[in-house]
């Protein structure tokens, strides 16, 4: 359990940092997303997600 607040908590800074680096870059991304269509983002995010589970299984495997 410490170890899925760690990464929520990497997730967080991350995700921080983008904004407030690229704050303009982030507010452009996310009106593109809207001509994105819904089953485009559901694969995309179903792909970065297995691709960080495996990512996350080799490290502690």
């Amino acid at each position: 359990m410490k170890e899925l607040i760690i990464a929520v908590g990497l997730l967080f800074v991350l995700e921080g940092l983008l904004y407030s680096i690229f704050p303009a870059q982030m507010k452009k991304m996310m009106l593109q997303m809207q001509n994105i269509s819904e089953s485009n983002l559901r694969t995309g995010g179903l792909f970065f997600a297995l691709l960080g589970f495996i990512i996350v299984w080799i490290i502690k495997g």
